[in-house]
């Protein structure tokens, strides 16, 4: 470009930070807006007493999209961010007493499901094989295209994608495809749960969501030097390497728009101009409060909501030696859980229990040595009303009587500190309307081409980023949404380098 142009980011989260990487890559000034006094959205911290927690993700798939953000701003990625590879990517525990260690080691994983479940390795092996295949052929589209460019017929694999399309894809519900892939009902609810990868129910979601268990098995699970935040500190350093400007307590208000094109932003009441402006916010608001137009923002809505999330930060005197980074304690009735959470919306008496526990992997650095930070969630309905003061005191009676059974040990004495997150409080910092994690659901068979792309034709020079656009919510994909939005701006203004 000979003159540079500017680029506006509304929001700092994980794809707005990735973005304005690349747009500064490209040769824009990009400057980002975040109305909070941190970036990262919720990919945070939070600082109780002694103990630090990782706010909001906590799985890291997919190193790779980060390492691809250091390789086009030409830094080394070594100074900036390290990550291992986990040898058991999920600890997961029965209310029968059944535990299984999902080996990252495929045949190991194979032995253990085996040995404790009377599962056939062979169908693992070739369930994670046909999950490879999917990614690769119909993920590939997904992940790295925008669904809504014609363009994308001529640049993707489309050929190859419909060789690799089975009815069961598209037809069958991921609770079906895994029940007609395993013999054993644990093993299913185990493949099940990725459907809550993306705030989704198993029982609903189509059976192309059977691709998630290829990053996680095949791929493998990692922790980041430093937790999940460093992600974030390491994507805000070479962003502002590369001479992008954040302003942190800075509300936008308004998308300026003129003839049908988008002209700035309004922050305190002052005029921020752009050639192109980003929105990293949840695509809802961003319609309903930004552009102050009600009826898309309606139409919007009429997609089912994601699934939130109840979340308590524990500090834990004591170190369980049985535990893992990553742990799930399933509940005894998966459908009755999704049902509460879909269509009843209210809490359900015995909810699946996920704990992160990152002093796993840096004793002393997240909590004293001897003692553990646990971040323990349950998924939640998202917010439509529900008195959440009241849940709050159930869900922890609830959490702390099934831990206690399965880990034989009073857990309720050990929590030294502790903080909550609701969907209530979800929203109000993320603006993730309705709390919702991941935007909309996948509950339904053309859900994924029904998200918003990262484009309007109605508007020229306004883009979306994040969880709530294509391809979905969900660290890999907010990063690949960047990553699919920077390239149309590429298009849309004849970018060469």
């Amino acid at each position: 470009m000979s003159k540079k142009k500017r680029a506006i980011i509304i929001g700092a989260g994980i794809g707005a930070l990735a973005s304005a990487i690349r747009l500064a890559v490209m040769g824009f000034e990009v400057e980002v807006f975040e109305k909070n006094r941190y970036v990262g959205g919720k990919l945070a911290q939070l600082v109780v007493g002694d103990y630090l927690f990782d706010a909001g993700p906590s799985l890291l798939t997919q190193p790779e999209n980060i390492e691809e953000l250091f390789e086009i701003a030409n830094e080394p990625i070594e100074a900036y961010f390290t990550y291992t590879a986990q040898p058991i990517s999920c600890k997961y525990f029965f209310d029968d007493g059944t535990v299984v260690n999902a080996y990252t080691d495929i045949e190991k994983f194979a032995s253990e499901l085996e040995n404790n479940v009377g599962e056939e390795g062979q169908n693992l092996k070739a369930y994670l094989e046909q999950s490879a295949n999917t990614y690769n052929d119909i993920g590939e589209i997904f992940l790295n295209y925008s669904l809504h460019k014609r363009s994308t017929l001529i640049k993707a694999p489309i050929k190859q994608a419909l060789k690799t399309v089975k009815a069961a894809f598209l037809f069958k519900t991921l609770h079906d495809l895994n029940q007609a892939s395993f013999s054993k009902l644990k093993t299913v609810q185990i493949f099940d749960r990725y459907a809550t990868f993306n705030g989704s129910n198993p029982y609903q979601a189509p059976g192309m969501l059977s691709l998630i268990p290829h990053l996680d098995n095949n791929i493998g699970a990692f922790y980041p030097s430093g937790g999940m935040i460093s992600i974030t500190n390491a994507l805000y350093k070479l962003a502002m390497k590369k001479k992008v400007k954040f302003y942190t307590d800075s509300l936008v208000t308004q998308i300026i728009t003129e003839n049908k094109e988008a002209k700035g932003i309004v922050v305190n009441g002052l005029t921020y101009l752009a050639d192109v402006v980003v929105s990293n916010m949840d695509i809802y608001f961003t319609y309903k409060k930004l552009l102050q137009q009600e009826e898309v923002a309606k139409k919007i809505l009429k997609q089912e909501r994601s699934s939130s999330a109840f979340i308590f930060y524990w500090g834990i005197n004591y170190s369980f030696p049985q535990l893992e980074l990553h742990n799930i304690f399933f509940a005894k009735d998966y459908k009755a859980e999704f049902n509460s959470l879909f269509t009843t919306k209210k809490l359900y008496e015995d909810p699946t229990v996920y704990i992160n526990i990152t002093s796993k992997c840096e004793p002393g650095v997240h909590a004293p040595l001897g003692k553990e930070n646990w971040f323990v969630m349950v998924n939640a309905p998202a917010n439509t009303g529900q008195d959440w003061k009241a849940f709050r005191e159930r869900y922890r009676e609830i959490i702390i009587r099934k831990l206690n059974l399965i880990l034989k040990i009073d857990i309720e004495p050990l929590i030294e500190v502790e903080e909550v997150l609701t969907p209530v409080t979800i929203e109000s910092k993320t603006a993730s309307y309705m709390g919702s994690l991941y935007g909309t659901s996948s509950n339904g068979k053309m859900a994924a081409f029904l998200r918003h792309p990262n484009f309007t034709n109605k508007m020229k020079g306004l883009y979306f980023v994040g969880g709530s656009v294509h391809p979905g919510g969900g660290i890999p994909l907010c990063l690949q949404s960047a990553k699919i939005m920077s390239e149309i701006v590429r298009e849309d203004y004849e970018i060469i380098n």
